[in-house]
């Protein structure tokens, strides 16, 4: 995966968005958080669906793959706005409505929304794939999946959730764009609609397992240790405002597991290569 990784990394630096116009630094503004980095989470985990099964069709999607990270960029971009978490630093960068402006960190979240798309749709696969891949990632990444979660994470700042009001909150604002990424993998690998929809659901296990793990390292780890603004969920809904750091660590732990016993089930290509992704980020909230 290593190779793939650093294949696909490439693939982005040298199709980042450009602008062409005479404004004196959106167009760098439009690649600062592409170029920051991160775990290339999801683009991952669709490229490991890939390799699993149709390993030809691996650069053919990388436009794809690029698409979902230019999607989940434009959402921390947003994320981070005074409006939301007034976040300083991502991926050990300046947010950029820190180091430009508000207004440039909102419109480039617009311009990495809307390109991402168009990204899926300049792929060079099947047209019949391209309008299945449109569709996922709208659902999940629109008003059905993480607009609707990142609404209800807003409104109810300082407004104490049910745990099932937080999972909720959260498979719509994280999860059900990692279970994308992982339906889109098999979309493309042309996997059974069985096998889809076990991956789906897989994938909002792991996204769960995420948001515990992320708000576990909130409460634990330093901006500089975490890349990211921490110690900021103080008036959020968070597993660990919930439940408390041990509680939340246990039921990290309880996700863990059950994520590795499905994994067991998949068939075996499909299981090795998502154990191969996967493997660091099960119980990287115990590091």
């Amino acid at each position: 995966m290593q190779e793939i990784l650093l294949s696909f990394e490439n693939y982005l630096l040298n199709n980042l968005p450009k602008s062409k116009s005479f404004h004196p630094y959106f167009e760098d503004a439009l690649g600062d958080m592409l170029k920051a980095g991160g775990k290339r989470f999801r683009p991952m985990l669709l490229l490991s669906v890939i390799k699993s099964n149709k390993s030809l069709l691996i650069s053919n999607s990388y436009p794809v793959a690029l698409g979902l990270e230019m999607l989940h960029t434009y959402s921390l971009i947003h994320d981070d706005l005074p409006a939301m978490d007034n976040a300083d630093l991502r991926r050990g960068f300046q947010t950029l409505h820190k180091k430009y402006d508000e207004v440039t960190a909102m419109l480039v979240g617009d311009a990495l929304n809307t390109e991402a798309f168009n990204q899926i749709v300049s792929a060079p696969l099947h047209n019949d794939i391209k309008v299945e891949l449109v569709k996922c990632l709208s659902i999940n990444g629109g008003i059905e999946g993480m607009i609707i979660g990142q609404a209800i994470d807003c409104y109810f700042e300082n407004k104490k959730l049910e745990l099932n009001q937080l999972e909720f909150l959260h498979i719509h604002k994280t999860a059900k764009l990692i279970a994308a990424s992982l339906k889109m993998g098999a979309i493309i690998s042309e996997y059974d609609l069985e096998t889809q929809e076990k991956l789906y659901n897989f994938g909002i296990d792991i996204g769960l397992l995420f948001q515990i793990q992320d708000d576990i390292i909130d409460e634990t780890q330093s901006d500089e240790e975490a890349g990211k603004t921490t110690h900021n969920d103080e008036s959020k809904n968070s597993f660990v405002n919930l439940l408390g750091l041990e509680g939340s660590i246990n039921s990290a732990n309880e996700l863990a597991k059950k994520c590795e016993n499905i994994l067991n089930e998949f068939e075996e290509d499909l299981k090795d290569s998502l154990t191969e992704l996967l493997s660091k980020y099960l119980y990287r909230h115990k590091n």
